[in-house]
């Protein structure tokens, strides 16, 4: 009897779960999302074998052409009733004795699948009444005089649900009570949040390395969802201390392909520090006999790095935007340590993380924010990121920003902040002002270093606007 290889890749997660400004719901969808590919999916996956079953990816071996059609006629419906919105490609072949190959056919089908136009279920009539905050047709009217669209009716039936908190925090019977469903149960003295995003490092040559191979394949992806859980829960215990205090947890996760959480905007670095040096010890202890038995990279990178962007937004700023910032800020990074070593080279890129504040409501991509904001006449770049987790030439790690932000804050009252602000804006116009204006600060104040630190300019780049940005996240009071 033949076996068949069947492809799933969901599509549109971050746009059904975030094409809303309410926690709550970004909550349920996430949850909703999560269950696509696991209990979703349990009613077809019966009689066969899973090789990978995670972040809107399926990957599974029918036994019988009689499911495996049955799959492929009624998942993706399944699956868009429960998500309106989400789509689901589809690719079938059958399996002969080369899994590598059949792999490689399927993705290529998957390609072609994601580029081809999917009806929407949750179209309506031109007369029919729309939901004000995301403009799709009405299914639910409650005694509130609310009206609701269909995806925003299924993410409440979602929205109680504590799997992903549960998952992430590693805390069994968690308390309804100190999970995070309003956004004001994040925000702490002032209204800043963050928006974490978080990609691993060289997945693309692992892949390419171990995907011919269905038992390394599937035993791979396995564990890789074990470290990345058990990296959070470690992440999650190195800040608890800051908010334990506090009733409710004002930490977030969101599924998504990656790791990505809703988080204190205090908390963000030090959270997202901590789960990438986790990440990286978890994954050499569950995945590092694979890589070296794989030989995927260079003698002695027996794990995996991370790359993270960190979009720190007002709490009332749009959190569609606020993620693709993230995004952009993730991908940022990964560019600037993949240039660390030679094109050519096996070595494993560091693991780093790149943040942005978001000063205004202007919704523009990041690399128009280094253009308008970042970048003076004369070309200096106030871009001083990405911050490494280890020392790497000539770059800034996280120990430093960390530092360099407690002795601005402990050895200098707002006079030098002020200060530093003005010479920001004159050195983006004018060097010849800027360096008067140092010179004075130079001299009126009695913590020179600290002045020098932040104005010093390294391979024309200056530490001083992420500094006071991240010193703002942390100090600034603006609540009770």
């Amino acid at each position: 009897m033949s076996k068949y290889l069947y492809g799933a890749a969901v599509q549109g997660i971050q746009d059904f779960i975030f094409k809303t400004n309410e926690l709550r719901h970004i909550v349920g969808a996430s949850e909703l999302v999560e269950q696509i590919c696991t209990s979703a999916f349990d009613e077809f996956a019966k009689n066969g074998e899973s090789v990978v079953r995670a972040a809107g990816n399926i990957k599974f071996i029918f036994d019988n052409e009689e499911d495996c059609r049955k799959a492929v006629c009624e998942f993706p419906k399944k699956v868009m009733i429960m998500a309106p919105g989400v789509t689901i490609s589809q690719a079938v072949i059958p399996l002969g004795d080369d899994f590598g190959k059949a792999i490689d056919q399927i993705e290529s089908l998957l390609k072609v699948q994601r580029n081809k136009p999917q009806r929407s279920v949750t179209c309506g009539l031109m007369g029919i009444k729309r939901a004000n905050n995301t403009g799709l047709p009405v299914v639910k009217v409650t005694n509130k005089e609310k009206y609701k669209d269909e995806p925003t009716v299924q993410k409440e039936c979602y929205t109680d649900t504590k799997g992903l908190c549960t998952k992430s925090f590693g805390i069994l019977n968690l308390s309804k009570d100190t999970v995070a469903y309003d956004i004001n149960d994040i925000t702490g003295k002032n209204d800043w949040i963050a928006i974490v995003h978080a990609d691993g490092n060289g997945l693309g040559k692992v892949v390419q390395k171990i995907g011919k191979n269905k038992d390394v394949f599937s035993r791979f992806s396995q564990q890789l969802d074990i470290a990345t859980k058990e990296a959070a829960q470690i992440a999650y215990s190195k800040v608890e201390g800051e908010f334990k205090p506090k009733k409710v947890i004002p930490i977030r996760p969101v599924v998504g392909d990656d790791m990505t959480v809703i988080i204190r905007g205090d908390l963000a670095v030090a959270y997202t520090n901590a789960f990438i040096k986790a990440f990286e010890e978890k994954t050499k202890e569950h995945l590092g006999d694979i890589l070296r038995g794989q030989s995927v990279f260079a003698e002695g990178d027996d794990f995996l790095t991370a790359c993270a962007g960190i979009a720190f937004v007002k709490s009332s700023y749009p959190f569609y935007y606020g993620y693709q910032l993230a995004e952009e800020l993730c991908g940022y990074a990964k560019k600037d340590t993949k240039a660390i070593h030679d094109a050519n080279s096996n070595h494993l890129p560091p693991s780093c993380i790149l943040f942005h504040k978001v000063q205004d409501s202007f919704i523009v991509s990041y690399e128009d924010i280094i253009k308008r904001e970042l970048t003076a006449n004369s070309g200096l770049s106030f871009k001083a990121g990405p911050y490494y987790t280890i020392p790497q030439n000539g770059k800034n790690t996280i120990d430093d920003l960390f530092e360099t932000s407690r002795l601005l804050n402990i050895n200098s009252g707002d006079g030098i902040k002020s200060g530093l602000r003005n010479w920001i804006s004159l050195r983006i116009e004018n060097k010849s002002k800027a360096d008067l204006r140092k010179e004075r600060m130079l001299q009126i104040f009695s913590k020179p270093s600290i002045i020098e630190k932040l104005t010093r300019e390294t391979d024309n780049r200056c530490m001083a606007f992420d500094v006071l940005a991240y010193n703002t996240i942390m100090n600034q009071q603006t609540k009770d």
